[in-house]
């Protein structure tokens, strides 16, 4: 048995893991974000509490590990952030312990037991506060540093686009590179977008979709602008990788018409012309952070030898 985790900032969620398809949810703790030894309270009381003493421990968190440095990089779990954290993480639980990016954790669970089963490539998007994914090839991630799958962020955010024709600033991100898609097209950036687009009117982002859902001017021009800004982007991705499937998870992807209405952009844009859908919503029925944390303990466990 593997014991799961999905960590984010408000809470920790844990789950036992028998195979891909049997990963048992169980307990959700709040995040101790500012003290170490709380947090590792946390982690080795679910061990405790575990039937049996499990094999390894398998994290999905909301962070990034540098691979050269091993330094972690987790904004919203300060006791975390600058830590070792695979090394501090093995020697505080005695255990082996599997770390990937929440994101990366996303693309797994959805390459193996949702959307993207039974495709070569899977690359799993993102579409929520952030713009996000991560890339699968043959069942296994791309590498485990949380860095790939990042199309979210670099100066590529086209500027004059639209019909009629406008043009945008390059909005600042809060990676410190001005121009991201990650800046102006998340849940907060479409609302950036928005007012920039219609200066006489507010909205969040539940009623920019719903008016567009509902055929209001102001909103459709607004969701037209976002998915060209993301369209161009997503197809040199695919152009890239050859993706069999490109799942969408994050808050956004659950408006109606949403995903469908950029899988049509992208498709139209990408050098081979797919005539079946390449972006579509998630089907990972549990929380894909637990799900994909399974897929990769498990896969570490059934790769080590035998003692």
């Amino acid at each position: 048995m593997i014991l799961c985790f999905d960590i984010g900032g408000s809470a920790i969620k844990s789950a036992y893991a028998y195979s891909p398809d049997d990963v048992r949810p169980q307990d959700r703790v709040p995040t101790p974000g500012t003290d170490f030894d709380a947090f590792i309270r946390v982690l080795n009381d679910a061990i405790a509490a575990a039937p049996v003493l499990p094999e390894r421990v398998a994290i999905s968190i909301a962070g990034v590990v540098d691979p050269d440095t091993g330094a972690a990089r987790v904004a919203n779990i300060p006791c975390l952030n600058g830590r070792k954290l695979h090394a501090d993480l093995e020697q505080a639980l005695g255990l082996p312990v599997d770390l990937a990016n929440d994101a990366d954790c996303f693309a797994l669970a959805e390459a193996t037991v949702g959307a993207g089963r039974g495709h070569e490539v899977v690359m799993g998007v993102i579409l929520g506060t952030g713009i996000g994914g991560g890339v699968v090839v043959r069942g296994q991630l791309l590498n485990l540093a949380g860095l790939s799958g990042e199309w979210g962020h670099g100066p590529v955010a086209q500027r004059v686009l639209g019909n009629p024709e406008i043009t945008l600033p390059a909005f600042p991100c809060g990676c410190g590179i001005t121009g991201c898609l990650d800046a102006v097209c998340g849940a907060r950036g479409l609302e950036m977008l928005h007012s920039h687009l219609h200066p006489a009117e507010s909205r969040d982002t539940h009623a920019i979709i719903a008016g567009w859902q509902a055929g209001d001017a102001p909103a459709a021009r607004t969701i037209a602008i976002w998915i060209e800004l993301l369209a161009g982007p997503l197809a040199m991705v695919q152009n890239l990788l050859g993706a069999g499937a490109m799942p969408v998870g994050g808050g956004l992807s659950n408006a109606t018409g949403l995903v469908a209405a950029l899988d049509q952009a992208v498709r139209a844009q990408t050098l081979r012309r797919i005539d079946r859908p390449l972006l579509v919503p998630a089907q990972c029925r549990i929380e894909p952070g637990l799900v994909g944390a399974a897929v990769l303990g498990l896969s570490r466990s059934a790769a080590e030898p035998a003692e």
